[in-house]
């Protein structure tokens, strides 16, 4: 029960958590902390049928329930750092998230060593 009540805490304190929507609302996570690992997560709660076909083409067959942003923990500069699941290449790459605001979650992922990257911004649905 403190466990449980700890991670609700935790949970509530973060200003990650809660649920965010891409641009195009194709896709919707849960950012919540990590289950059996340190950090935050984010995982598919509901996607389009187009993000689910882009997915499985890339070999991601259940796009809803797989996480998306795995690990992140803050540094000192308030950003926080992971890995970032990337459906429509069917790979993980180092990855980088940040607040503007409240309400825009910002993901940034590199496929090497600050090379090819890419930006998402997520909007707040809901708080957690």
């Amino acid at each position: 029960m403190f466990t449980l009540l700890a991670l609700l805490a935790a949970t509530a304190a973060d200003p990650l958590a809660g649920t965010w929507r891409n641009a195009a609302d194709s896709v919707r996570i849960r950012v919540a902390p990590c289950r059996g690992e340190p950090g935050m997560c984010g995982t598919v709660v509901s996607a389009s049928d187009r993000a689910k076909a882009d997915a499985a083409a890339a070999g991601t067959d259940r796009l809803v329930g797989t996480p998306l942003f795995r690990g992140f923990e803050r540094d000192e500069d308030g950003a926080w750092a992971g890995t970032v699941f990337v459906p429509d290449i069917g790979s993980e790459v180092a990855g980088t998230l940040h607040l503007e605001g409240r309400d825009t979650l910002v993901a940034e992922g590199c496929l090497f060593a600050g090379f090819g990257c890419k930006e998402q911004r997520w909007t707040r649905v809901a708080a957690r």
